[in-house]
């Protein structure tokens, strides 16, 4: 009996001490929740842009429609399509034979106005003379003088017909007005012109303006110099940079856009008048913490985000700054840091305190 009492106390001290142990060690640790590189995101000091998107067509800043200033049938026609041109060069030749005997006509006028003055001038000092002399009456006079007044008014009118008839003469041959290239070409060799008739466009390629449309709402967010990206079509991956130049005062009564003017060098000439373009005014830039929207949780009352710190989630509320719609990214002002892990989109729904193993944050 005393040995069968002895291994009973023997097996409650046992279970005693393994009840002690069981109560002294620490809760199991749940299980870490894997978050995908998809899901996560690092809040960066990056440059942020904001402003309204815009669209619209690319056009020459300077151009010009060459008209024929003179009827007449082409002669010659220099240019095509695509050429570069210099201000100056011949364009085209319009028939001139006509115009060659009008001013021959002209000349010959002239000189026998010239002729005819120099006579009235030599008759005028003859009649002073003797009027001077007692031999001729004053009446004599003032009618020598009078016809050099004649004289003098016919020869400025045979000069005008010449100097109108050498005019148009020039107007026969069409010259480039600027430097450029021939964008159109409207007539050709053996064609009849009459005055008014186009001839050529020519386009300066130099220099670029985009014409774009903007809400009338945001209006406000624009000044004349304000930086524009944009993107053409058929430029596939490449960005350009213009800055505005005009504005419109007037808003289109239909659409309630507002036109504005932006100015884009093209030295390199690499940008065609027509083509389609798209992008955004640059109103304001600055650099600044930045994470993607999907980080933000704006279902409470002020925005926050789940961040990842020593392995655990954890909510944090944060102050928001401008945003960028087109690539959907937003400044921080305050509650993060340069460098700081965060879960986006479904997965910001983890529970704070949360264990959390990142497979990566590289990017």
């Amino acid at each position: 009996m005393k040995r069968i009492a002895a291994c009973l106390l023997t097996l409650l001290a046992a279970a005693a001490c393994s009840t002690n142990t069981a109560e002294e060690r620490p809760p199991a640790q749940p299980p870490a929740v894997r978050i995908g590189a998809e899901s996560v995101a690092v809040a960066r000091m990056e440059e942020i842009r904001t402003g309204p998107m815009i669209s619209g067509q690319l056009a020459a800043e300077r151009d010009a429609h060459v008209r024929a200033e003179v009827g007449g049938s082409l002669v010659q026609t220099s240019f095509q399509e695509g050429q570069a041109v210099r201000k100056g060069a011949v364009l085209a030749r319009i028939e001139a034979r006509d115009l060659n005997d009008a001013v021959t006509s002209a000349q010959v006028a002239v000189r026998s106005a010239e002729a005819a003055l120099k006579l009235a001038e030599a008759e005028a000092r003859r009649a002073e003379t003797l009027v001077s002399d007692g031999a001729l009456a004053q009446r004599d006079l003032d009618n020598a003088k009078n016809a050099v007044a004649v004289a003098q008014s016919q020869l400025a009118a045979a000069r005008a017909r010449l100097s109108s008839a050498q005019a148009q003469l020039s107007d026969t041959v069409v010259r480039a007005p600027i430097t450029g290239v021939v964008s159109h070409k409207a007539a050709n060799t053996g064609d009849v012109v009459t005055p008014g008739t186009e001839l050529y466009t020519i386009i300066d390629p130099s220099s670029m303006r985009l014409e774009a449309s903007v809400p009338s709402e945001q209006i406000a967010t624009l000044r004349p110099g304000a930086p524009v990206q944009f993107t053409v079509k058929g430029y596939e991956g490449q960005l350009f940079e213009g800055r505005i130049d005009r504005i419109s005062p007037v808003a289109d009564p239909e659409t309630r856009q507002v036109s504005i003017f932006v100015a884009i060098p093209n030295a390199a000439g690499r940008l065609i008048s027509g083509l389609y373009a798209e992008g955004r005014v640059d109103s304001e830039v600055r650099r600044a913490l930045v994470v993607p929207e999907s980080a933000l949780d704006m279902t409470g009352g002020s925005p926050a985000v789940t961040r990842v710190r020593d392995g655990k989630a954890e909510r944090v509320q944060v102050k928001i700054g401008i945003r960028d719609k087109d690539k959907e990214r937003v400044e921080i002002v305050e509650g993060l840091a340069d460098g700081d892990v965060l879960l986006k989109g479904a997965a910001r729904g983890v529970t704070p305190g949360t264990p959390v193993a990142v497979q990566d944050t590289s990017s």
